[in-house]
């Protein structure tokens, strides 16, 4: 079973996605950068999670758009 991620963590790495597309990249490193230069967070671990998620969601749009292509 996978974990459940709350829908602020979501909603807040869907609107980075939207806003940063340019920025955001598949390495979890630079998302935490790019995640603390844009969102005020008191938390580590939101601020990781929120980072983990979009990494999550950049690697989804690649991989979508790669079978796009072969096709």
């Amino acid at each position: 079973m996978g974990k459940v991620r709350p829908s602020l963590v979501k909603r807040t790495a869907r609107a980075l996605l939207e806003l940063y597309s340019s920025e955001a990249s598949d390495d979890f490193e630079k998302n935490k950068e790019l995640v603390d230069q844009y969102v005020y967070l008191k938390s580590k671990k939101l601020r990781n999670q929120i980072a983990g998620y979009l990494t999550h969601l950049v690697k989804l749009q690649r991989k979508e758009s790669a079978e796009v292509e072969s096709e």
